[in-house]
């Protein structure tokens, strides 16, 4: 399993939710590889979970992504990002 979290530049953003992430499947105990890219460099990514705000997630659409897209309202609510990540995983039979 590998989990792409994506943002504009690929930094800051980005790796405060990877990190959030991350603790989220420990919680779940469910084993991926968690990773942060720029979005000019998502579609050359190969990964069954992108992770976006969904100003990101929309553009991941229209790049047409090879993955399930989890768009997120607000990066820093971990109860929802948890709650829409769950879904992605259930949905690929990893939860």
């Amino acid at each position: 399993m590998k989990i792409t979290v994506v943002c504009g530049n690929g930094l800051g953003t980005s790796l405060m939710m990877e990190m959030s992430i991350k603790t989220i499947l420990k919680d779940l105990q469910v084993s991926a590889d968690v990773d942060h890219v720029d979005l000019g460099s998502a579609k050359g990514t190969a990964s069954d979970i992108f992770v976006g705000t969904k100003d990101i997630a929309e553009q991941l659409v229209a790049q047409q992504v090879d993955g399930e897209i989890v768009a997120l309202e607000n990066m820093i609510d971990k109860v929802a990002m948890k709650e829409h990540l769950s879904v992605a995983l259930r949905k690929l039979g990893a939860l």
